[in-house]
């Protein structure tokens, strides 16, 4: 059974671009390459410029760990909080 994993982060309206670029040419590359990563995904807000929603799945919550621990998840880190206009929240879900 694979897990979703969400992010929830907002932005400041300046940053939207600078969001999507860091996502495209950095984050997303990373993510993806790591073990257990079935997919990645930056879904953008329609209706409240500046949220987005980083989506993940996953084969399972260790190789979530696995990424959490790697060089990888600090790197996406230090590129993501800069741009961070609040707290990023964090929820996972089983795909049933």
């Amino acid at each position: 059974m694979s897990i979703v994993r969400l992010i929830y982060v907002t932005v400041t309206a300046d940053q939207i671009g600078e969001a999507e670029r860091i996502w495209k040419n950095h984050c997303a590359p990373l993510m993806i390459q790591q073990p257990g990563c079935l997919s990645e995904k930056l879904l953008k807000c329609i209706d409240t410029p500046g949220e987005f929603i980083s989506y993940s799945e996953w084969d399972s919550q260790a190789s979530i760990e696995q990424y959490r621990k790697s060089q990888a998840h600090a790197e996406i880190q230090r590129h993501a909080r800069g741009l961070q206009a609040g707290g990023a929240s964090v929820k996972r879900y089983e795909v049933r």
